[in-house]
């Protein structure tokens, strides 16, 4: 029995340990289910919609067809190569966004092509015509094999990588394996890291399996960086894109009307930026 005039504490701090038990259980199932369901918010090819049929990609004269095997087994990864006229500048790889295919970005491809730069479109895997599972890793990896595919015999091209929204984060990594063949960077409605929004989640950067960490990568590179960022971006909020130019070697940031999903390679303040980027880039090649 407790002496008269003193409080049950006993029973009360059981009680308030249970309950801390019980938040630290709930909060770790919660972190476990949300990294268990990161792929499935990180990569949404449900939202790509169809892919070309074969029959009308292999009709289409502008499109080299490549596939590159993936380790650990027989899935292929499909890229697709359209040339510029001879002799070309250089390189374009485009990344697309989580949400797209490469059969969506030939609008993109066209343009660089126009600019004397030969265009590569690597599909991420899972989507489209691509086997497999997609990750970080995985992607990366595939993207810098069909760059060095596409640049067999050509080491002095001039590569330039261009992603959108994830494909920002993609290019960002490849360029941090290949430093020293990366001519430029451009980035469309770019984010700091995936990881950055892992606080929104309540969810410990760390546990991030698919980081993608732009702002360590930039502060790396010497190449100059493109940042084209809409203003009313209701996806990627714009301060991501001024924080990247700020810790850029040579960050340069362009302003424009619209939102993420609005079409802002539409408009011709962007490819203009892009021109006044790539005509510091060195000459065009002499020959393939």
């Amino acid at each position: 029995m407790p002496a008269p005039g003193t409080r049950p504490t006993r029973p009360r701090t059981r009680a308030l340990t249970r309950i801390a038990r019980m938040a630290i259980v709930g909060y770790a199932a919660w972190c476990l289910v949300l990294v268990l369901s990161e792929p499935r918010l990180v990569y949404l090819p449900h939202l790509a919609g169809a892919p070309l049929p074969d029959a009308r990609i292999d009709l289409d004269p502008r499109i080299e067809r490549r596939s590159i095997a993936q380790e650990g087994g027989d899935a292929r990864t499909e890229a697709w190569l359209l040339r510029a006229p001879a002799p070309a500048r250089g390189l374009a790889c485009f990344l697309h966004g989580n949400g797209e295919l490469i059969d969506g970005t030939l609008h993109e491809a066209a343009m660089w092509n126009a600019r004397g730069f030969d265009a590569l479109l690597v599909e991420y895997r899972g989507y489209g015509r691509s086997g497999g599972s997609p990750s970080q890793e995985a992607i990366v990896g595939d993207v810098l094999a069909a760059i060095d595919g596409a640049l067999t015999g050509r080491d002095d091209a001039t590569l330039v990588l261009h992603g959108r929204s994830l494909g920002t984060g993609v290019a960002a990594q490849v360029a941090a394996r290949i430093p020293e063949r990366v001519a430029a960077l451009v980035l469309e409605s770019p984010f700091t890291s995936i990881a950055s929004f892992a606080a929104g989640f309540a969810v410990p950067p760390f546990l991030v399996r698919n980081p993608y960490r732009t702002d360590e990568v930039l502060p790396t590179l010497d190449c100059p960086v493109l940042v084209l960022a809409a203003r009313d971006d209701e996806v990627v909020p714009f301060a991501h894109g001024e924080a990247l130019v700020r810790i850029a070697r040579d960050g340069r940031h362009v302003a424009l009307d619209g939102t993420h999903n609005s079409g802002i390679s539409l408009d011709p303040a962007y490819w203009r930026a892009i021109d006044a980027l790539i005509d510091g880039l060195p000459a065009p090649l002499s020959g393939r």
